[in-house]
């Protein structure tokens, strides 16, 4: 996108579900299209995705924050962060989901979604910050371009199909929240 339009970053709530729901099902059809079978893309709900992100919205430590098109246009992007799953330093927080719809990336949403939550995760001392992404997700570059560092594959299931995830990390959370 190469216009800058205006967007305001705040915490998401409740109400705010069914369109978070929305931005993920629609970024990943048109994201993961050719990378995960289709059948799997074309049975994703917003309804199944609204449930799914109440549960984790009220898991303890778990944040949401979205992007709003200030003129009413509706949530454009969001994160989903809190602190590192599985055995991992306190100190050690993630980016569990960072997705902004096609038309606004190039805008600087995505850059300042990680920034805020970066801020918020060293309020809650976190030192360092990591996200999974998808091996063969077009936007890896995204995570490089912002300073992280691609440290750990693994792999993850997804409707009964294995696919390969990197994790990249910023060892300084302080250098994401001036950005």
């Amino acid at each position: 996108m190469s216009d800058q339009r205006p967007f305001e970053i705040r915490p998401g709530t409740g109400d705010d579900l069914f369109m978070i729901a929305g931005v993920l099902v629609d970024t990943w059809r048109s994201t993961f299209r050719g990378l995960l079978a289709d059948d799997f893309l074309d049975g994703m709900s917003r309804e199944d995705q609204a449930v799914r992100h109440a549960r984790r919205m009220g898991a303890p430590g778990v944040h949401y924050l979205v992007a709003v098109e200030p003129s009413g246009g509706g949530i454009v992007g969001f994160a989903n962060f809190g602190p590192g799953r599985g055995t991992v330093p306190a100190d050690l927080h993630e980016i569990y989901a960072l997705y902004v719809r096609a038309g606004y990336q190039g805008a600087g949403i995505g850059t300042a979604l990680v920034s805020t939550a970066a801020g918020h995760c060293a309020e809650q001392g976190a030192k360092s910050l990591f996200a999974w992404v998808l091996s063969g997700n077009p936007n890896r570059k995204f995570y490089e371009r912002l300073g992280a560092k691609a440290v750990e594959t693994s792999s993850i299931w997804l409707d009964d199909r294995h696919y390969e995830q990197v994790a990249y990390l910023w060892e300084d959370i302080t250098t994401l929240v001036n950005r």
